[in-house]
């Protein structure tokens, strides 16, 4: 399968070892990455704080760029940018868009996944032959979880993984509290929400919590970075590339 590589924006100038993890797992179950050069933001983010007509020459790039006949599937390493294309772009598209724009969005919105969809809906596999001999616990975000309705699937790509010990979340559903501009523009909500957080996953004794989102590892990762709880948060495609001749080794930056 040829299968296109979206970076996102938190990807990109934050977290590229997600997007490189994302990018060596696919290959290594024989399939062709590719990475179109001039994709941009999805413009989640302006929709999100109501500018719906901002981003369309941002959705328009988006489906030139992945629209391509030659790409069977598009992948992302983010719950959030996933469900962006395949509900906020066609919002975009009706409302302010023309006629080519709608269906190039509907083009793209159909081949679109999140990466744990892609791997167990679309190629059908749970096992990707990693190895993590790490105690991990697992979020799931809500974007992942409320607008794609993911499920379990995240899950059971981490219960396969060799030497892990995967360790229950308790209220795992509950959101971390980041929400992009929620966590600016309500603080003290957010920060309330992050305390709970932190709580349970520090009541796991888990080295890593890991989730499919950066965002949400941006802000739980910060938080336990300050308490000084000595917890890693890591991508969900990280724990899946790794392996026994190529295991996840934590740089300063990820202690």
């Amino acid at each position: 399968m040829r299968i296109g590589l979206f970076a996102t924006c938190l990807g990109d100038t934050l977290f590229p070892e997600a997007v490189k993890s994302t990018a060596l797992l696919l290959a290594r179950l024989g399939h062709e990455v590719v990475f179109p050069p001039d994709q941009t933001c999805c413009g989640q983010m302006h929709v999100n704080t109501g500018y719906q007509r901002e981003p369309v020459p941002l959705v328009r790039n988006f489906a030139a760029q992945f629209g391509d006949p030659s790409i069977d599937a598009v992948v992302m390493p983010s719950g959030s940018c996933a469900g962006s294309v395949r509900h906020q772009h066609e919002i975009v598209a009706r409302r302010y868009g023309d006629a080519a724009l709608r269906a190039g969005v509907a083009t793209v919105k159909a081949k679109t996944y999140e990466l744990s969809e892609l791997l167990v809906d679309v190629l059908g596999v749970t096992d990707v032959g990693a190895y993590f001999p790490h105690r991990v616990t697992y979020h799931p975000t809500c974007h992942s979880l409320r607008m794609l309705r993911v499920g379990d699937k995240p899950l059971r790509l981490l219960r396969a993984v060799e030497a892990i010990d995967l360790v229950a979340l308790e209220e795992a559903d509950a959101c971390c509290g980041f929400g992009g501009t929620f966590a600016l523009k309500n603080a003290d909500t957010s920060t309330a929400m992050l305390q709970d957080k932190m709580r349970h996953v520090t009541a796991t004794g888990a080295e890593v919590c890991t989730a499919g989102d950066s965002s949400c590892l941006m802000h739980i990762g910060g938080g336990l970075s300050r308490s000084g709880a000595g917890i890693r948060t890591l991508h969900l495609a990280q724990i899946l590339s790794a392996t026994r001749t190529a295991p996840y080794v934590p740089t300063e930056a990820t202690r």
